[in-house]
């Protein structure tokens, strides 16, 4: 961790110290100073809804990785690398340490573009996960109790992008912005306890206030009776560039990539 370069997993005081030196690309210097100021400070007077991940950035506990490419199979094997490194460490590191990912921005215009972005990453480190799909998460994304998973772990990934021009909260103005939050940090604040629905009126609330419209008809629970989590990870604007369903397979099928196949991709 914190090692030289843009692709290693970083914690908070390592990145702030890059930017601030003027060790990092300006593409990186905006993702993060843009999300930095989204999460502590305030929207019309209105502070972040999440204040989970607010009181998490005042604290210093997230880690970061920075995705130069999002098509290069080099950058996103290193990005690979720095997830599985982020799973390992991160019961270690903070009380709710999530990984933030800035993806360098690469042309996207349309909101079709940013759902491309999000589910090529997906599919892809699902190819590439050294780990077997865990044998309790179905495979497929139009059952209730799917998610995505990743090294063993049930894992949620939740979308920042341009486009959100109305709902602040999902706000990015650089490019898409991914939080990757394994299912072991939502622990006691489920649904299904009653801190857990609590906390969530709270957010849902202040996400409304802040927003200033209504919340989004797909956020929903996991497990709950008609939710279905993958439509959260980038809540859709425009529904006729959104997918009815992931464009990505899933499968128990391990391993889906040779480690020959790896090390021809890295060399790429």
């Amino acid at each position: 961790m914190n090692e030289p370069g843009v692709g290693p997993l970083l914690d908070q005081s390592t990145l702030a110290a890059r930017v601030e030196g003027g060790r990092a690309p300006d593409w990186l210097v905006a993702h993060f100073e843009t999300f930095r100021a989204a999460l502590t400070g305030d929207h019309d007077g209105e502070p972040f809804p999440c204040y989970f991940g607010a009181e998490s950035v005042r604290r210093g506990d997230p880690l970061y990785a920075a995705l130069d490419s999002p098509t290069d199979p080099g950058s996103l094997l290193r990005f690979r690398d720095a997830l599985l490194e982020y799973l390992e460490v991160y019961p270690d590191h903070g009380e709710r340490s999530s990984l933030v990912a800035f993806v360098r921005p690469a042309g996207e215009r349309r909101e079709g573009d940013y759902h491309e972005r999000l589910w090529h990453l997906l599919q892809f480190l699902h190819v590439h996960d050294p780990a077997p799909w865990p044998d309790d998460i179905p495979t497929d994304p139009d059952n209730r109790r799917w998610e995505f998973c990743f090294g063993g772990e049930p894992v949620f990934p939740t979308c920042r992008a341009p486009f959100y021009d109305e709902r602040r909260s999902r706000y990015c103005p650089v490019g898409l912005e991914i939080t990757f939050q394994p299912r072991a940090l939502f622990d006691g604040i489920t649904a299904d306890t009653e801190a857990g629905e609590q906390a969530r009126e709270t957010i849902r609330s202040r996400v409304e206030a802040y927003d200033g419209v209504c919340p989004h008809a797909d956020i929903g629970d996991w497990g709950v009776e008609g939710d279905r989590e993958w439509a959260q990870y980038l809540l859709r604007r425009d529904e006729t560039q959104a997918p009815d369903l992931p464009p990505a397979r899933f499968t128990r099928e391990h391993p889906k990539a040779a480690p020959a196949d790896l090390e021809v991709t890295a060399e790429r």
